[in-house]
């Protein structure tokens, strides 16, 4: 998404994130019958253009249409084009069968009445984790099913840490992560670097701290909004981050830490395979809600498995097992595997918490949150513009916190009425 969509495009981004939607191929049969359409081809489109039909993903496809007795025409598009592309084909009528998108944009596609909520398609929603189950539901409904899930967790140098007597540890609440960040600068080395800047990304990393500070996306001048900003630019001010974070996407941010010279980075699963890469030993903490030794809520990423609005109702009897398989125990492990996602079930949890590199994402990801929860739909892009544009103005030091946050709140009031 920008940060997220950004983010996730080393993991079909990450984020990037996406939705599968199982849509009937309308346009490609002249029969309104179910009988008719069920024999003609299910169509599916993902956003991981970089998968081939050699790869195991599409593999996966292959074998999830033969098992449903049907034969599946596979198109990929970049994450960044898939939303226009199927909300014009859905008004065109030929719409996939299945769709595999970014979670946000579920609340755009369920809007526009192009998804069909999982109770008319008949998929089983039981099994997944309600947390992650949120992103994708809308006024009462949900629509799709999670393939799996990231999130954002705190990495850490553990040479930086050793060298200036810092037990990762003991990094539980704002207090004492931001001990630890003095001592690292005492030490010689950068604190902590993360992505503040003016886009959709800034509001991603700041989420973890407003949501930890116990706020609320829909009252954003509120005490604990102020105090999580007043976090960031305490940071600033002393030193312990540095100005770049302004500009810095979440690619950059990480290229900072994987220097050597920074002690802890916020980032998102989607760099596994780069922290094993840097030369020098990591681990990996949840980020720390401001009191309590609680994780705080950090936002998910990934692609939900849905069934968009089908003219013959008869297809979703296949459709349902197109999700069905795509999203199963056994083929969302190794899905998860190879997108660095971890899973939307609690069994699949379970499994990947015995992987030592993952014990500490599953922990972030059960604290997760979905940015379009709490029934916030389609209005989270514009509170999120605004957001991002607060903390801006707070971190280049045109505005207080409290100032920023104010014209913040004014203004997604307005644009949300």
């Amino acid at each position: 998404m920008f940060s997220v969509i950004r983010a996730r495009r080393h993991a079909a981004a990450g984020f990037a994130a996406l939705l599968v939607i199982a849509v009937a191929a309308c346009g490609s049969t002249g029969a309104s019958g179910s009988s008719a359409t069920a024999s003609g081809p299910y169509t599916v489109w993902d956003p991981y253009p970089q998968f081939d039909n050699g790869s195991a993903w599409v593999r996966l496809l292959t074998k999830c249409g033969s098992d449903a007795g049907v034969q599946v025409k596979r198109t990929a598009f970049d994450t960044t084009d898939l939303t226009s592309k199927v909300l014009l084909a859905a008004q065109q009528g030929v719409a996939p069968d299945v769709l595999i998108v970014d979670n946000p944009v579920i609340s755009t596609l369920a809007q526009a009445g192009v998804l069909t909520d999982t109770a008319t398609a008949k998929v089983d929603t039981t099994a997944i984790e309600p947390n992650l189950l949120a992103a994708g539901q809308l006024n009462g409904k949900t629509y799709g099913v999670p393939i799996g899930a990231n999130t954002l967790a705190l990495y850490y140098n553990k040479n930086i840490l050793q060298a200036a007597g810092v037990d990762p540890a003991g990094v539980r609440d704002w207090s004492s992560l931001t001990a630890a960040l003095a001592k690292v600068k005492a030490a010689g080395k950068r604190g902590i670097t993360f992505s503040a800047i003016g886009t959709e990304e800034g509001s991603f990393q700041f989420l973890p701290w407003f949501w930890g500070a116990g706020a609320n996306l829909t009252n954003l001048s509120s005490p604990q909004a102020v105090s999580a900003l007043s976090l960031w630019t305490t940071w600033l001010a002393d030193g312990y981050a540095p100005n770049s974070v302004i500009n810095d996407t979440q690619t950059t941010s990480w290229q900072e830490f994987a220097t050597g010279q920074v002690g802890f980075a916020e980032n998102g699963t989607w760099q596994l395979s780069n922290a094993k890469q840097t030369g020098f030993p990591y681990g990996v903490i949840p980020i720390p809600a401001d009191n309590g030794g609680a994780t705080a809520p950090a936002p998910t990423g990934g692609e939900f498995v849905t069934v968009p609005v089908a003219s013959d109702s008869g297809r979703y009897r296949t459709s349902a097992k197109l999700v069905a398989c795509l999203t199963s125990a056994g083929n969302a492990y190794t899905t998860d595997t190879t997108l660095s996602y971890i899973g939307a079930t609690a069994t699949l949890q379970q499994k990947q918490a015995a992987n030592g590199d993952l014990s500490s994402w599953v922990a972030a990801v059960r604290s997760a949150k979905g940015r379009t929860s709490d029934n916030l739909g389609t209005k989270y892009p514009k509170i999120s513009q605004q957001l991002w544009t607060a903390v801006q103005a707070a971190l280049s030091g045109s505005a207080s916190p409290q100032a920023a946050l104010r014209t913040a709140q004014d203004a997604a009031a307005a644009a949300t009425r």
